[in-house]
């Protein structure tokens, strides 16, 4: 699939068909804890994320994910040139879950506003919604049948760091890799 740098996504997820859309659409996302607020009276957690636009065909073959080893040489010892690394786009994304009734985090501080989290699903079920995060990290949202509403916020910027997951032992993709450098949320 691919889009046009000028299409924005706004979404709304009910159930689990929905849920399944918006996970994958948000994995790799960047979390800034700085960014999430409950809002208990109006029953609802905000969000600010910088999505990962995979939408645009960042596909597997279009590796490097980082600039060649030999370029460093090629450009007389200085920094590596990403000429031939592809390009790739992130945008800021507004997400917000309606009828919240409770949030719980694990793996990290909320009172932490420098931690970005890198979201790796969303995983629905009849009592609410968990936000998992690379490294054990997490958010649970509680409340039946949470609306999830997805929008993408302004123009995307470019980025030639695409995600990367390390192999599990079943040769699917498992956790973000900790080697791939990280972006400004």
């Amino acid at each position: 699939m691919t889009a046009d740098a000028s299409e924005r996504l706004k979404l709304r997820a009910r159930d689990r068909a929905d849920y399944r859309v918006v996970s994958a659409l948000l994995q790799d996302a960047l979390l800034p804890v700085r960014d999430m607020t409950q809002l208990p009276r109006e029953k609802r957690f905000v969000l600010l994320a910088n999505r990962f636009r995979w939408e645009t065909g960042a596909s597997l073959s279009d590796l490097p994910d980082a600039p060649r080893p030999d370029a460093a040489a090629a450009v007389g010892g200085g920094d590596a040139s990403f000429e031939d690394a592809p390009v790739y786009e992130r945008v800021q994304c507004g997400i917000a879950f309606d009828r919240v009734t409770g949030v719980h985090y694990r793996g990290f501080r909320r009172d932490d506003a420098g931690t970005v989290l890198n979201l790796l699903a969303l995983l629905p079920d009849p009592r609410g919604v968990t936000l998992q995060c690379a490294g054990g990290a997490a958010l649970r949202l509680q409340g039946k049948r949470l609306v999830c509403h997805l929008e993408d916020l302004g123009e995307p910027w470019p980025t030639h760091w695409r995600p990367r997951h390390a192999p599990s032992a079943a040769g699917e993709s498992g956790a973000a890799s900790a080697e791939s450098p990280s972006e400004d949320p």
